[in-house]
């Protein structure tokens, strides 16, 4: 059966099981709608446990110590962290409220890593309280946790976030440069307040290359820490681990040849003529690759077996020569197939020049991350009798912000058996990222509720009954 909405340039989602079984149940769709509001987050977790495993068996085939730490802020439902746990991973924090939610639901001191950009004195107090591992990402944030130390009477546990020297690396926001770090640390008195026990670095973009490039770095900058008295076990590579949303290359290449054609002022792909960053037929830098080849395993694969520089030892021998555990803090790769957001058909009307518009019950944060769009077909489902009758049309999706800009994705698509006020519009594969990472209640609109699937159905995620001081 041909599908209800389809991009004018398509680009079909890959659909987990659990979300073909819900999408063929119209009826549940629309009670679990009329019971929770729209939009709607929905998560069932089993596909964790395949991304986790994928990537551990990568490790294992070079005989490499391993562990993986969920990043709290790509999702941030109860739910995933239970999961996780539940696989033996630990869970990197970036706030207050994630750490303190993650004590608190029995995550382990030792399965949980401090890795926020900037660290509230509320914050570092409660990882030195709790002996949780912090990132240290700058000379004035180790002095704030010297200071709590010194009160508490505690070495504190930390790894230095590095910034790369490298010039073929971009430079980063992220970390000090290794010889910065040892300057700080040659005191006695620094060195005795913390317990280095491993190095963490942060890369944009998912090149296997580069994080080779650091990972070599960072051991060489372990092997300094060696030489100041330092025990330093981990190296901590963070997340930006490659998934793919898309199983067809040709219509993620065929999308930007299409957009390149069009003549300036065209609108007969994106709103506006929006090119998405894009300069050519080219994916933009400005959107996450949505079709990769090189994923989770067969990539971390390429990580560990490159040799550095063209040296005589691979990542995976010179981590085992050293007796250096290898980290990382997948978000996005780790909650792949794993969530999903429905929301309601508020109207179908037309702008003042006659171009049809495709009203939801949502706004634009509540399925974008910082890319510049969110390149994955939705999927429509007719619910019941429209009250009036649905009619082909070619049409975008607009949201409940009022300005003009409120788009929820900036492509336009096809409606081919129409659409009416009622109707409901899945947006699959939004657990990592896409529902969170931005979502905003201005207009004192409420936040999108959480579900997931259980053992009794679709149950309430516990973060929707938390209140944060």
């Amino acid at each position: 059966m041909p599908p209800l909405m389809y991009g004018t340039a398509q680009l079909t989602a890959r659909l987990e099981p659990w979300m073909e079984r819900l999408l063929a149940d119209p009826v549940l769709c629309q009670e679990l709608i009329q019971q929770y509001g729209s939009p709607l987050n929905l998560h069932d977790f089993t596909p964790m446990s395949r991304n986790i495993a994928e990537l551990r068996e990568a490790a294992a085939e070079h005989d490499v110590d391993f562990q993986i730490y969920l990043a709290r802020k790509a999702n941030k439902t109860i739910g995933a962290i239970d999961h996780a746990a539940a696989e033996g991973c630990g869970v990197d924090v970036a706030s207050f409220h994630e750490l303190d939610q993650c004590l608190k639901r029995g995550v382990p001191a030792e399965l949980l890593i401090v890795t926020a950009a900037v660290k509230s004195a509320e914050l570092l107090a409660l990882a030195v309280e709790n002996d949780v591992v912090l990132s240290l990402d700058n000379v004035d944030e180790a002095l704030d946790l010297l200071d709590i130390a010194a009160q508490s009477g505690r070495r504190v546990r930390v790894a230095l976030r590095l910034a790369s020297a490298n010039p073929r690396i971009a430079p980063t926001r992220f970390g000090l440069r290794a010889e910065q770090w040892l300057q700080f640390l040659d005191s006695a008195e620094r060195t005795q307040g913390f317990q280095v026990c491993g190095v963490h670095f942060h890369l944009n973009g998912y090149s296997a290359q580069q994080r080779a490039l650091v990972l070599a770095e960072s051991l060489r900058l372990i092997d300094a820490l060696l030489d100041l008295g330092h025990a330093p076990e981990f190296v901590d590579m963070g997340g930006g681990i490659p998934m793919s949303y898309l199983d067809d290359a040709a219509q993620w290449s065929g999308f930007w040849e299409d957009l390149a054609a069009l003549p300036a002022g065209d609108e007969s792909l994106t709103w506006k003529s929006d090119r998405l960053g894009a300069t050519g037929a080219e994916p933009s830098g400005s959107v996450y690759p949505y079709h990769q080849k090189l994923i989770r395993g067969e990539w971390l694969d390429q990580i560990l077996e490159s040799r550095p520089e063209g040296g005589h030892e691979s990542v995976a021998q010179m981590l085992k020569r050293r007796g250096v555990q290898l980290r990382c803090e997948p978000g996005r790769s780790l909650l792949d197939g794993c969530g999903m957001t429905l929301a309601k058909v508020a109207f179908v009307k037309t702008r003042s020049d006659g171009l049809p518009l495709v009203g939801l019950h949502m706004n634009r944060t509540q399925c974008r991350s910082t890319s510049a769009d969110f390149l994955v077909d939705p999927i429509l489902i007719h619910a019941g009798t429209p009250r009036s009758e649905r009619v082909a049309l070619s049409a975008f999706l607009v949201g409940a912000y009022c300005i003009e800009e409120e788009l929820i994705l900036r492509r336009r698509f096809e409606f081919p058996q129409g659409v009416a006020a009622g109707d409901l519009v899945a947006f699959p594969n939004t657990g990592g990222y896409l529902m969170h990472i931005i979502e905003s209640a201005s207009h004192q609109l409420p936040l999108a509720n959480n579900l997931r699937s259980g053992g009794q159905g679709w149950l309430r995620d516990d973060i929707d009954s938390m209140i944060l001081d």
